[in-house]
């Protein structure tokens, strides 16, 4: 991993920003910070971070709102931290697109860890080879109706391209490559996500609701779907 990436801290706390900081430093990575959410999108724009490390509960602005508005325009990966327990705020904040979740307290070695992890992801993904007829036959799934291209990091439904962050189109890609075959939580948290991911098995589940919503429709007719095998798992499933 390059020691030039970016991080952006935004967190209300001066003595998390100074240790977090510190630490970062120390390890090679250039840092910005902010204090106020008000301020956080425009940092956001202003230094062109390679990952986010974004406080839920901020001054100003919360953290969820600051999420959504990167997300309008930006995949950069985001990591949320919180000191709140509620399974309910960790939800949401995956539901907008956050890669990741702590719980504070937490130790500096673990954020450096999980974003080490979120940016070797995202390199990977970003260093996929294009242009190449082996690599378009290996990573372009297609159904009726429906394509994911992990060479493009693109979806297309009825001849649409849908907006999909990289791991929700990471997820579905697994699923679509592998037709009828069923995988619980845990196995597609170890394919999707890898070792190295700390979340939990309800990540799989509001990554799949997010997915559903974007190329699933009720009114049209279509040979394939997204199953929930109750107490088992999911499956890309084609008729």
């Amino acid at each position: 991993m390059k020691l030039t990436n970016k991080v952006l801290l935004i967190d209300d706390d001066p003595g998390i920003i100074e240790v977090l900081k510190l630490y970062f430093e120390k390890e090679g990575y250039q840092v910005f910070t902010c204090m106020q959410g008000d301020k956080a999108v425009a940092t956001y724009n202003s230094t062109q971070p390679d990952i986010i490390i974004l406080d839920l509960m901020l001054p100003g602005t919360d953290g969820n709102d600051i999420c959504r508005e990167i997300r309008k325009t930006s995949e950069v990966p985001i990591i949320m931290l919180t000191a709140r327990t509620d399974t309910l705020d960790k939800i949401i904040g995956l539901e907008l697109g956050a890669d990741d979740y702590i719980p504070k307290p937490f130790e500096s070695k673990e954020v450096l860890a999980r974003v080490k992890a979120v940016l070797r992801r995202t390199e990977k993904r970003d260093a996929s080879p294009v242009n190449t007829d082996e690599s378009k036959s290996a990573d372009v799934i297609t159904y009726t109706g429906f394509s994911v291209d992990k060479i493009r990091y693109v979806v297309t439904v009825d001849g649409k391209e849908i907006y999909m962050p990289p791991k929700e189109l990471e997820l579905l890609f697994f699923l679509a490559s592998n037709p009828n075959r069923v995988f619980t939580r845990e196995q597609l948290l170890e394919n999707v996500w890898g070792y190295d991911f700390y979340g939990e098995s309800r990540t799989v589940d509001v990554h799949i609701k997010r997915i559903r919503e974007k190329i699933e429709n009720p009114d049209r007719e279509q040979n394939w779907c997204i199953k929930t095998v109750w107490s088992k798992g999911y499956k890309f499933e084609t008729r």
